[in-house]
């Protein structure tokens, strides 16, 4: 069965060329997407991490700046989730798809971009405001990306502790898990310390893919 293969291949990088190329790509999305997001986030007028999510960036004059950070990170995912398909074809299918499936989201984030909320951009009446269709559109894309992120997490820690590697299964699993009470959270009970809180849950999901990347980009089985 293809789960029990072990995560350290112990021969040589499988990804080459042009594989190896869009897994870099891939590596680089979450710090390219983290790094947009803080810069944006303390230079923009009016925007807080404690009220509002990174989405509410895509608004406004400078609103262009967050969907070109969707659409690039979730097309420089995809590209390398299906690299990591030809990278490991002994190993499960379903890791490339869920990894693409995430990058998808993120690109369908950017195009049916959120609605301006809760005094942000500038004038914009406090509260949650009005839900557009295209903003409705946004939040089912991000719980697609979402979902498809923590069940990712899942995949890999239970394939890590098939094959004895119980660290790396408890860091993923950890992972996903915290993403996932995050998320719910933040829905549920809104507010400075839960905002915060996703955001910093949505750090923990790019490091997690970026590190999955990147041990493929090594030649080692995620």
């Amino acid at each position: 069965m293809t789960e029990a293969i072990p995560l350290h291949h112990a021969g040589p990088a499988q990804a080459v060329g042009r594989d190896r190329l869009l897994l870099a790509g891939g590596v680089l999305a979450g710090p390219i997407f983290i790094g947009s997001a803080l810069v944006q986030g303390v230079t923009r007028n009016g925007f807080d991490f404690r009220r509002h999510p990174v989405s509410v960036l895509s608004t406004g004059d400078l609103g262009w700046i967050q969907i070109a950070t969707f659409l690039a990170t979730g097309l420089l995912t995809i590209a390398a989730g299906w690299a990591l398909r030809r990278a490991e074809p002994g190993g499960s299918a379903w890791l490339p798809r869920l990894l693409a499936l995430y990058g998808a989201g993120m690109v369908a984030a950017g195009v049916f971009s959120a609605d301006p909320a809760d005094g942000f951009p500038a004038g914009t009446p406090r509260g949650a405001g009005q839900i557009s269709w295209h903003g409705g559109l946004h939040f089912l894309a991000a719980a697609v990306a979402f979902g498809a992120l923590i069940v990712a997490t899942v995949l890999v820690a239970r394939r890590a502790a098939r094959a004895g590697d119980r660290g790396r299964a408890g860091l993923s699993l950890g992972a996903g898990g915290y993403f996932a009470v995050a998320w719910l959270v933040m829905i549920v009970r809104p507010g400075p310390v839960t905002m915060i809180g996703f955001g910093l849950a949505a750090v923990v999901g790019w490091a997690w893919v970026t590190a999955v990347l990147a041990s493929a980009a090594r030649g080692r089985t995620s």
